[in-house]
């Protein structure tokens, strides 16, 4: 079936794969006084050789699917037709329920197959196959349908075998042909290892996508179908993947049971006082938390026991409990936003060095230490605690940074608790066995940092991401619920927004707009929770969520599909929840435009020297109304200035300041306070230039590199005397309300530096026509050295003694510099 490659053409294969993987050869290619078109040909034809044989690969596999599949089906027939004689095997509940959907999918699979093969028989770069995976894709509903029965299916299978000694011998002998010109000859399969073959196929079926992808130029008509094909694959697998067990089987259980693991992944464990990295194995009956060892070059790695507990002896502690649960030291929330610009540095530092020949050992280098910082960020930022307890010994906790991950912790657990478990002790060697196979069963295989990514792997999406929750359907009873959204970011996933709860409704009509931040993100996540109102089953922990997740399902965020103009609508499904929401993309460089407004009669996009000259005011009536809201009602607000208002009360508020309607101030007695905090960020934000201006902004940026206290006063305080009146006395309004804010820094988390961090990039960035001299080409650029600097101005004013306009005004400062 697969075409053979002549000897000179293998030859050309090989020297090409030699080009890719080594640097130093790939120079020298490109040295060679070839025409760059030629060289380009060269390249596109390599890739167009490679996409054939991943096809034709993926073909091969696909037939040996067909006939695992036809194997499965071959006893199906006879044993329906005895079913109706007066000696059935089975009865037809029974097969119907073993082979559930398996015909369905042998037929979806048979018809991909017969429309794949002539394409690759006649293969040249005029082929397209792009149309026949987003089709496969499409179909690939009919194996929900399999996964939810899979179970039920396994059960009956072995229930019948017991009885039935017929029935267990033609399970335990059924043939699977071997491929179309192969010498390999049939073999013999268990029934219970082919029913697993379409869970192990459905969950690798992005893969051979990923690779098609990584070989199809841009332009080709293939590649858009291919995107689709992804996206559609992995928003079902992301809808799937919770409910399938990965069968791999560990050793045989005391009862003479395989023990399989279920789960595994890196968790943050709090281990006599301080934060350890841990890797955590969740197998059929027990939970076991491994260390790596420390290994000699060379030798494989190894897993190093730290506990483990029995799922039989294993609870999730109450929260009277919570007093003995170990206590870790948070780090300040600026000290992990320091580490992300820092990381970001080093991502721009990367990609600029790629690029200059000759700099691979300085790459090196760098990507160690952006290793060594994401790993630090992904070890000191989780928060949410996860705590287990042995019924028989002590209790562990873990931190994590997404609910959504602790709960799919604890549900995997329970499930597996509903069987019928029985404490099980583990003898040294059979803990080092246990520990010694973790090494082969893992399904992760690196901690989730950017570094340990593929150079051809997303980067993921930088800039804001518009989600609207629309609606859900599909709750029993009424309830009071909400949604939160998470999205990853520096490998790990963060809450970034929260709906209002809707009270007493078993289909909430939320309707409301979010704007998130995204940083190399690639997934979406939605929980629907149940409120608790109840103050007594409150817990004395700031992070613990005791709300009941009532759903929960997850989303890729597709460049393709989320970065056209218009908003793309979607349904999450969730434990029979479908939450409607949409959502479209703005790209780092189009949101951080300031657009001067059209119209001169509003505020917003308006010049603050027009405003208040027309408002006879010196700081605009937008500032110190929004001001005075916050602090009458949101200076305690756990994330005031952090959190995301709703974006559609903040067009509202927007809308309201523009036109100076009457009713203003019952609008903002009446609005959410996140809301009414992001209207003034938004103000500002899109001020034409920005708060400090253009015409300063090197020199801010020159007085905050200074190294002498002394000098640094002398210029920073300058440079304040020497914004317009309009500017400098509004900035010190807010400059003196944010330090208000700070002061209650214990309640509301917001310290000097978060609120820096905050508004430091708003009030400082340059206009779209000073940010274009300084030539930024990446999307992570935005967290670069300026971003860092904008941060740090703010920050020295916030920490600096008051500043009063008059006696600034009245100072005379000996500073020579011009500005």
């Amino acid at each position: 079936m697969l075409s053979i490659m002549d000897d000179e053409e293998e030859e050309v294969l090989g020297f090409l794969d030699k080009v890719l993987e080594d640097e130093d050869v790939f120079d020298e290619v490109l040295e060679l006084d070839y025409p760059l078109t030629a060289r380009f040909q060269v390249e596109l034809e390599k890739g167009l050789e490679m996409k054939r044989l991943v096809l034709s690969g993926f073909l091969a596999s696909e037939e040996i699917y067909i006939n695992q599949l036809e194997a499965l089906l071959l006893p199906m027939k006879p044993l329906k037709a005895a079913a109706t004689t007066s000696k059935p095997v089975l009865s037809l509940e029974q097969i119907n329920t073993i082979f559930y959907k398996i015909q369905d999918i042998f037929e979806v699979h048979k018809e991909f197959y017969d429309a794949l093969y002539p394409h690759i028989q006649q293969w040249d770069e005029k082929v397209t196959v792009g149309h026949l995976f987003k089709k496969l894709a499409s179909q690939l509903g009919v194996y929900k349908a399999f996964v939810d029965n899979y179970k039920n299916a396994l059960e009956t299978a072995e229930k019948c075998s017991q009885a039935n000694t017929q029935f267990q011998k033609i399970s335990e002998n059924l043939k699977v042909k071997g491929p179309k010109d192969s010498k390999e000859s049939n073999s013999t399969v268990t029934m219970e290892a082919l029913l697993y073959k379409p869970i192990d196929r459905v969950t690798r079926s992005t893969l051979v996508l990923h690779d098609l992808l990584k070989h199809t130029p841009k332009d080709h008509p293939d590649f858009a179908l291919l995107q689709d094909a992804l996206r559609i694959s992995q928003n079902f697998l992301s809808c799937i993947n919770e409910e399938i067990d990965p069968r791999r089987t560990a050793v045989t259980t005391p009862k003479g049971e395989a023990r399989q693991l279920v789960k595994d992944g890196f968790l943050v464990e709090v281990s006599e006082g301080s934060r350890k990295l841990r890797h955590v194995f969740l197998f059929t009956d027990l939970l076991l938390c491994a260390k790596m060892k420390k290994t000699a070059v060379g030798k494989q790695q190894q897993y190093e026991c730290k506990w483990y507990i029995p799922l039989a002896d294993l609870t999730f502690q109450t929260l009277d409990d919570s007093d003995s649960c170990p206590h870790v030291q948070t780090l300040p929330e600026h000290e992990i936003e320091e580490m992300k610009i820092k990381i970001s540095v080093i991502k721009s530092e990367i990609q600029e060095k790629k690029a200059i020949k000759g700099q691979s050992r300085v790459v090196d280098r760098l990507r160690k230490k952006m290793n060594e910082q994401e790993s630090w960020l992904l070890l000191n930022s989780p928060t949410i605690p996860f705590r287990i307890h042995n019924k028989h010994g002590k209790s562990h906790q873990f931190l994590l940074s997404s609910d959504y991950e602790r709960s799919e912790w604890r549900e995997s657990i329970q499930k597996l608790q509903k069987r019928d478990l029985q404490a099980c002790v583990l003898s040294t060697v059979e803990l080092q066995v246990l520990t010694s196979s973790c090494f082969k069963l893992r399904t992760v295989h690196n901690i989730p940092v950017t570094s340990n990514k593929d150079d051809e792997e997303s980067p993921g999406l930088y800039g804001f991401l518009h989600v609207i929750i629309h609606s859900a359907k599909g709750f029993k009873v009424s309830a009071n619920l909400y949604c939160t959204l998470e999205v990853d970011s520096f490998g790990y996933f963060v809450s970034k927004a929260k709906t209002r709860v809707f009270r007493d409704t078993a289909e909430p009509q939320w309707n409301e707009e979010f704007e998130i931040e995204l940083e190399g993100s690639q997934c979406l996540r939605i929980l629907c929770y149940e409120k608790c109102y109840d103050k007594t089953k409150l817990n004395k922990d700031d992070n613990e969520i005791v709300d009941k997740i009532m759903g929960k399902g997850q989303v890729q965020l597709d460049p393709q599909t989320v970065q056209s103009k218009n908003w793309h609508m979607d349904v999450i499904e969730m434990n029979g929840i479908k939450v409607e929401f949409s959502m479209k993309f703005t790209s780092r460089d189009l949101s951080l435009k300031r657009t001067p407004s059209k119209k001169q009669s509003g505020v917003f996009g308006v010049k603050i020297s027009v405003v208040t000259k027309r408002e006879r005011s010196k700081v605009p009536y937008i500032v110190r109304q929004c001001i005075e809201e916050v602090e009458k009602r949101g200076i305690e607000e756990v994330g005031i200035y952090r959190i995301s208002g709703v974006a559609t009360d903040i067009q509202a508020l927007k809308a309201a300041f523009d036109t100076n309607t009457k009713d203003i101030l019952v609008m903002l007695s009446d609005m959410d306070i996140n809301a009414i905090a992001g209207t003034l960020k938004l103000y500002f934000r899109e001020l034409p230039e920005p708060l400090l201006t253009d015409r300063l902004y090197p020199a801010f940026m020159e007085g905050i590199a200074l190294s002498d206290p002394a000098a640094k006063e002398n210029c920073m305080m300058h440079l304040l005397r020497s914004l317009p009146d309009p500017n400098l006395i509004t900035f010190l309004t807010l400059l003196e309300h944010l330090k208000r804010v700070a002061e209650k820094e214990p309640v509301n988390k917001m310290s000097l530096h978060n609120l820096a961090t905050v508004f430091g990039p708003t009030l400082l960035r340059p206009s779209e026509s000073e940010s274009s001299k300084a030539h930024i080409t990446l999307a992570s650029d935005i967290w670069s050295h300026d971003v860092m600097a904008q941060v740090q101005v703010l920050l020295y004013y916030l920490q600096h003694q008051p500043i009063s306009f008059s006696e600034l005004k009245k100072n005379t400062l000996y500073f020579s510099t011009d500005v």
